[in-house]
């Protein structure tokens, strides 16, 4: 492209300008033409997949392992971190409550580029939320989805309280509510049956809000399970 004292020629800058629409248009289209291979379509590349009960038993084992101080610590090794910089597919997806007692790595026994783990306060949806599990199944190859929370969950408990909250806290709160209504009229401990509502309603939400995952559950390629962490033991209970 031709200069003339620093500034670029006008015939030059024409062909430039018209380089950069046809570029845009490119872009525009690849981004906004419907008939555009959809995210759901990609076909996940792992070459091991395991199967949803297979996951789930791999994470049974390692929380036992964890819960008997008899941790393998698998996949932590300098190898398996060059290996997953590669690529990684990870057997199952956790959405977990953010609460640090609850790591998720740890709790199951598992390494790197084991598990696609996602984690906010009450294992609460959201749109974030169901992106990025929709990406660890589609993308990555995911074949199970784990919505994780655990005993005296401090959100459960604002929530509970149905107090005014500063800032954004209480998008957190609105999202655990509904569990409320779940178990408003059972007896016992109020706080534990809330906790466990709220993963099953959390559940049944991440499954209803998002068609790619539905389409994947009805293609048996998919499974979502509840499952309740206790942080006294560290026992880890799937729930049905």
């Amino acid at each position: 492209m031709s200069r003339i004292n620093g500034f670029v020629g006008r015939r030059d800058f024409l062909k430039f300008a018209s380089f950069l629409g046809v570029a845009a248009t490119v872009v525009a289209d690849s981004f906004w033409n419907p008939e555009q291979t959809a995210v759901a379509d990609i076909h996940p590349v792992n070459p091991n997949p395991i199967s949803p009960n297979e996951a789930i038993s791999r994470l049974l084992d390692g929380n036992q392992r964890f819960i008997h101080q008899k941790r393998q610590y698998l996949s932590q090794s300098l190898e398996r971190l060059l290996l997953v910089a590669k690529a990684q597919y990870p057997f199952a997806a956790i959405l977990g409550c953010a609460d640090s007692r609850v790591p998720a790595e740890i709790v199951f026994d598992q390494g790197l580029g084991d598990l696609f783990v996602v984690r906010v306060a009450g294992n609460v949806v959201s749109d974030t939320v169901i992106g990025s599990l929709e990406y660890s199944t589609t993308v990555l190859g995911s074949r199970l989805i784990v919505v994780l929370g655990h005993k005296r969950c401090g959100a459960v408990a604002e929530a509970l309280k149905n107090e005014a909250l500063p800032g954004r806290i209480g998008l957190i709160v609105e999202g655990i509510k509904p569990s409320i209504e779940r178990v408003k009229f059972r007896t016992g401990d109020n706080m534990q049956d809330v906790v466990l509502a709220n993963i099953q309603y959390q559940t049944e939400k991440l499954q209803e809000s998002s068609t790619i995952l539905a389409k994947l559950l009805g293609e048996g390629k998919l499974k979502i399970v509840g499952a309740c962490y206790d942080i006294d033991t560290g026992k880890v209970n799937i729930l049905t």
